[in-house]
């Protein structure tokens, strides 16, 4: 199986440099400036589950033309999807799979207007990782695995296929049966914690302590899985439990990548993960309050930003 990385970042360095460790057939679409660094550095990992390096690794550049692939793993950010889709288009065959590993849903239906529902898999990642000033891959925790399975349930002969050339890499992988459930409640907690993280400005444990730092958290947490419910996706009782115990963990350091982001003055993903899950619950009529706060706390944000950057 001819592999597709789209992104050569922390997230599809870290799984693409993994599998090609595996001696997976795998290629990495980059920006120019990406492609200069690994041809000149090559692509490294630093992780407690063994670092790697790859001296020459296979690359094509952005926008540029090539073979096709069979299966493709979209790893950029949720602000540089439409960029990223024009940029994988001409890799793409009719029966080559896209497998994403952005957070939220809505970059499903952005892949399945331009590509064809037939393309699209579902998908998630679970890592922490960053990269350095030396563009080397870090590995920040002790998760590093993935999930994926078709857009209805079941798993199909292509799900299998993907699946056996998962086996042997250095990192963990489940095929699912219930991919996009499985999504939406990652994306019920994700909105959950970048939301009370970003708008108190501090960890989970720092919330729970601080008067109505518990209520606001659960509050929060009952408003996203109420929108979920409304779509068909109501949370599992397993989820329910293990979510909620790592949202309200006293002494918990837990914070959100997207905290991480305003405080390093970077871009975030606002519109993808709390915008768009907001906008589902407006089309049922529903009432989020402290979801509300919450996106107009990260759009004030961005605008802040984009004055200062003019």
């Amino acid at each position: 199986m001819r592999i597709l990385v789209v992104g050569a970042g922390a997230v599809g360095g870290y799984f693409g440099g993994r599998l090609a460790e595996a001696g997976r057939d795998v290629t990495f679409l980059v920006r120019p400036r990406r492609a200069e660094q690994l041809r000149r550095t090559g692509l490294s990992v630093k992780s407690r589950f063994g670092d790697l390096s790859i001296a020459q690794p296979k690359i094509v550049v952005a926008h540029s033309t090539g073979d096709t692939f069979d299966l493709v793993l979209l790893s950029c950010k949720a602000y540089d999807l439409g960029d990223a889709i024009e940029s994988l288009a001409p890799f793409m065959r009719k029966d080559t799979a896209v497998l994403p590993l952005l957070n939220g849903v809505r970059h499903l239906d952005l892949l399945q207007a331009r590509f064809g529902s037939d393309c699209v898999v579902a998908g998630q990642c679970f890592i922490a990782a960053t990269l350095d000033e030396g563009g080397q891959i870090v590995h920040l925790s002790d998760q590093h695995g993935l999930s994926f399975g078709e857009l209805q349930p079941g798993i199909s002969r292509r799900i299998e296929r993907i699946a056996q050339s998962m086996r042997g890499v250095k990192f963990e992988w489940r095929a699912s049966e219930t991919a996009v459930l499985e999504m939406w409640e990652k994306w019920v907690f994700l909105a959950t914690l970048a939301g009370c993280t970003c708008l108190m400005r501090a960890a989970i444990g720092d919330i729970v302590s601080a008067p109505g730092g518990l209520d606001f958290i659960l509050g929060l947490f009952d408003e996203c899985c109420a929108i979920a419910t409304a779509h068909h996706y109501s949370t599992r009782p397993e989820f329910l439990e293990r979510w909620k115990h790592t949202l309200t963990a006293p002494g918990s350091l837990l914070t959100a990548s997207i905290l991480r982001d305003i405080e390093s003055n970077s871009r975030i993903e606002a519109d993808h993960i709390v915008g768009d899950l907001l906008e589902r619950g407006r089309t049922h009529g529903m009432n989020s309050p402290k979801l509300e706060i919450v996106y107009a706390h990260l759009k004030s944000y961005e605008r802040r930003r984009e004055r200062q950057s003019t």
